[in-house]
């Protein structure tokens, strides 16, 4: 587990003048790479599989994925994680803030199950995804796309509250993910959510695939806000296809099913240029593989594409490490 693995034509020099002793970023995967979107679901990979096909793609970090897709017993989880030299790097939970009276209770239900299984692993992070406006699971239309200034208010006191809950009680961070088709996403919104948090308590996952979906430019956030990236899901977004479903308002869910996130190198952002500007912030800031698939064609599938993945990763930046 403390080996490094690298690229054997890498140069040991940053081009970004950071010092050659920076063992680069944690590289690792997720479920959603494998197309597991919910805790069960017929089309889904078992999660043995799962776990048996991150190693064999070369991979050492995992996300928890969706809560009760992977066993929630801490002992069995870290057993089945050791047997195949496996680590957990964060869990996820969803909340919605904005919607005011109840949203609490609801988020740290989810907390004390996914942070309190989470962090008996040795995690330290949580990945926290805002409700989405439109329903990935049937694309019916929920509530307004943008949010009121109380709204926004709401948001930003919530995810603080989170955030210091979460340190005071299981010392994990709160890394929040904007995502496509909800009220985070554009740059801009981006921002705003910034001005409306606390960096002690609510810092960003920066997700190069939903933050690109809506033209974001990553170097340019991470460049702006360096303080407020705290882990990244690298993904690449098809381009051409991106423009097609926004001008024609495909909701996200249909918009994954035509194949809008793609197989690293084929769509964008360019992944080495913000692997190289985040390491040389932390180089023990995560770096999730999350491909966005689901349904997936067939079960055989995800392991080429991870593999794939983490070879391209490693190839195309010195500062990506499995470790």
């Amino acid at each position: 587990m403390t080996d490094t693995v690298t690229d054997p034509d890498a140069t040991p020099t940053s081009p970004a003048g950071g010092s050659s002793t920076n063992p680069g970023l944690r590289i690792g995967t997720a479920p959603d790479s494998w197309g597991v979107w919910f805790p069960e679901h017929p089309s889904q990979v078992p999660w043995p599989r799962f776990l048996d096909e991150v190693q064999q793609a070369g991979y050492h970090w995992i996300e928890l994925g969706p809560y009760g897709y992977l066993p929630t017993d801490p002992a069995q989880l870290a057993d089945e994680l050791a047997a195949r030299d496996l680590r957990l790097s964060a869990g996820t939970v969803f909340t919605g803030f904005h919607k005011g009276e109840g949203q609490w209770q609801r988020a740290w239900d989810q907390a004390l199950a996914v942070a309190g299984l989470s962090s008996a692993l040795g995690a330290e992070h949580l990945v926290v995804i805002p409700d989405l406006w439109r329903s990935d699971a049937t694309s019916e239309v929920l509530e307004p796309r943008t949010l009121t200034d109380e709204q926004w208010s709401a948001l930003g006191a919530g995810h603080d509250q989170l955030g210091k809950a979460l340190l005071e009680e299981f010392g994990v961070k709160q890394q929040f993910h904007t995502h496509a088709d909800s009220h985070v996403g554009t740059y801009h919104e981006t921002e705003r959510f910034l001005a409306e948090t606390d960096p002690r308590y609510a810092n960003l996952c920066l997700d190069t695939g939903h933050f690109a979906y809506y033209g974001g430019d990553c170097l340019r956030l991470v460049d702006q806000h360096p303080g407020r990236i705290g882990y990244l899901h690298l993904k690449q977004v098809d381009s051409d296809l991106r423009f097609t479903v926004l001008k024609n308002d495909v909701p996200f869910g249909d918009a994954v099913a035509q194949g809008v996130m793609v197989e690293p190198p084929s769509g964008v952002p360019e992944l080495a240029p913000i692997i190289e500007a985040v390491s040389d912030l932390d180089p023990d800031i995560f770096a999730i593989v999350e491909q966005d698939m689901f349904p997936v064609e067939s079960i055989d599938l995800p392991l080429g594409i991870a593999t794939r993945t983490r070879e391209h990763i490693v190839g195309c930046s010195h500062r990506a490490r499995l470790r």
